[in-house]
């Protein structure tokens, strides 16, 4: 199997912050070993991966910053060369707690900037310590003294301050983006979602790109939910003629439609297999864009802000 460029892409963000690796590693590790979250980032930074998304909403930022000390530490890969994206969560959205929240991300990371901090949610939950608060019947208790332009406002002053060099939205959807996009001072450089070939988000994918945004696609190849994406047909089917594999076949689409995607794996094996992707001929990517029917979300978060699984 030959490899390309393909997986080297780096999309350029808006204002002059740099530029963002196109192939990303997400870290939504909850629930297993601490160890294993450390591994897996040093793991992905070994294979390739430049950008690594991070959420304080994981809880456990603490453990990607020792990867990225260690790794930085011995000189391995250089800091500049690394794109650090983490996520200001829904109990944080009161103007007084975004920089706070930013900061405690920013220490737990161990690194002296952050290169794109995205509103996790555009939903507000009640102000506190509780990243999860609810009332007496299990309801989420959302906080209506706040606005999603108030917020925004308020990541606005960290890239002023130089605390960061981007900022973005998350689980969002194209009436919320065009509503930040039209009254912000500083515009979103990345709209993170879920999308994949079952939810390909061509709507807001034309917009992102008239605006200069880059759309960011997290369970890129499906989160292992049904319906599989990996047993689409379509994908099978050209995986098979080009000796690639399904998972293969669906991240080199994402990239070549200007889509920068997450993946997230704890095996290596997994890890270099998703970093290891090449161009798809144009009858792929027709095939890809043409013949697949199945249209599904997955997760339904940007309904609630609750997440329905981690990524």
């Amino acid at each position: 199997m030959t490899y390309d460029a393909l997986r080297d892409t780096k999309f350029p963000l808006p204002n002059g912050a740099g530029q963002l690796p196109a192939a990303g590693f997400g870290t939504s590790f909850t629930g297993k070993d601490p160890k294993v979250t450390t591994q897996a980032v040093k793991d992905a930074l070994e294979a390739g991966f430049r950008h690594i998304d991070c959420a304080e909403r994981y809880g456990n930022e603490e453990l990607v910053g020792v990867a990225l000390h260690e790794v930085l530490q011995a000189g391995k890969v250089r800091r500049e060369d690394i794109f650090v994206t983490t996520k200001l969560w829904n109990n944080n959205h009161r103007p007084e707690r975004v920089a706070p929240a930013f900061e405690a991300s920013r220490q737990r990371l161990q690194l002296d900037h952050i290169d794109c901090y995205l509103m996790h949610t555009p939903f507000a939950f009640q102000a506190g310590e509780d990243q999860d608060p609810r009332d007496e019947q299990g309801q989420i208790i959302y906080d209506s003294g706040v606005t999603l332009m108030e917020t925004w406002r308020a990541m606005e002053r960290l890239v002023d301050e130089g605390k960061c060099k981007s900022i973005g939205l998350s689980d969002i959807t194209l009436e919320a983006v065009k509503e930040i996009v039209g009254q912000a001072r500083i515009m979103p450089a990345v709209v993170e979602v879920e999308s994949h070939p079952y939810l390909p988000e061509w709507e807001l994918l034309e917009y992102c790109q008239q605006q200069g945004i880059i759309l960011l696609a997290f369970a890129a190849l499906g989160h292992g939910m049904e319906p599989k994406v990996l047993e689409e047909p379509v994908i099978t089917g050209i995986a098979q003629r080009l000796e690639k594999t399904p998972a293969q076949v669906a991240l080199a689409w994402s990239i070549q439609r200007g889509v920068a995607f997450l993946t997230t794996s704890a095996t290596m094996s997994h890890i270099k297999e998703n970093f290891e992707i090449s161009t798809l001929p144009d009858w792929a990517m027709r095939e890809m864009n043409e013949d697949i029917k199945t249209k599904k979300r997955l997760n339904p978060v940007v309904e609630t802000g609750v997440p329905g699984f981690f990524r």
